[in-house]
């Protein structure tokens, strides 16, 4: 189990960006990891359209955020246009 101020275990993950290494990924910044059951479920689309409209104030903070789910990369690419739907309403 990870806990608060522990450092999060490095994976390799294909993205949405493409295929990523976690630990290269994040660098030097903080980060947000969200971790949710699998696409298009209410409260993960709601909670997670709604950090992505905060995501420019994160950004300018330094904090980079990403999100996991079992899902694959082309589920959640549609996924992410519902989410976007979130933020515009």
């Amino acid at each position: 189990m990870v806990n608060l101020g522990d450092v999060f275990p490095d994976f390799e993950a294909e993205t949405t960006i493409g295929k990523i290494k976690f630990h290269s990924w994040l660098g030097d910044s903080w980060g947000i990891l969200f971790s949710h059951p699998a696409d298009y479920t209410p409260v993960c689309t709601t909670e997670l359209g709604m950090a992505a409209k905060q995501a420019p104030e994160f950004k300018k903070r330094g904090v980079k955020m990403i999100a996991l789910s079992c899902d694959s990369v082309t589920d959640h690419n549609g996924w992410i246009e519902v989410c976007l739907q979130v933020i515009v309403n």
